[in-house]
């Protein structure tokens, strides 16, 4: 246990559904986990062709604290819509926004479309947690 907090973005999430990364490895690095409600939203809208996958995200998201939208999130994640020098869509704006409000690191496959955005959050990419 090391005392540190991460959020989870959609990719890793579904991709913990698939088996297709290591559980022990993401447990050893993080004390606590969450998600923003934007991520949960887009992985339940996920189409599961497999039920063991929707009941293995039911089982993780049981133990995830979900990040709620609030005034504060919502103002950051409109100051980094406003960025001129690089996009980013409203969700991972608001996932990034959550990141930064509960000071976490962010765990995603698409580390890249986070990058320049907020130096102050650390977006870490998960390819070295997939098996």
């Amino acid at each position: 246990m090391n005392g540190n907090k991460a959020i989870l973005d959609s990719n890793l999430l579904i991709f913990l559904s698939k088996n297709l990364i290591d559980r022990q490895k993401l447990y050893s690095r993080y004390d606590d986990f969450c998600v923003s409600i934007i991520t949960y939203m887009e992985v339940y809208a996920f189409n599961f062709p497999d039920k063991d996958e929707k009941d293995s995200l039911d089982q993780t998201f049981a133990n995830l604290e979900i990040i709620k939208l609030n005034q504060e999130i919502a103002d950051q994640a409109i100051t980094y819509r406003k960025n001129k020098s690089k996009k980013i869509k409203l969700p991972d704006a608001i996932i990034l926004a959550s990141a930064k409000y509960v000071n976490a690191d962010l765990l995603t496959d698409d580390w890249d479309d986070f990058q320049n955005i907020d130096s102050t959050v650390n977006v870490k990419d998960i390819d070295d947690l997939k098996v």
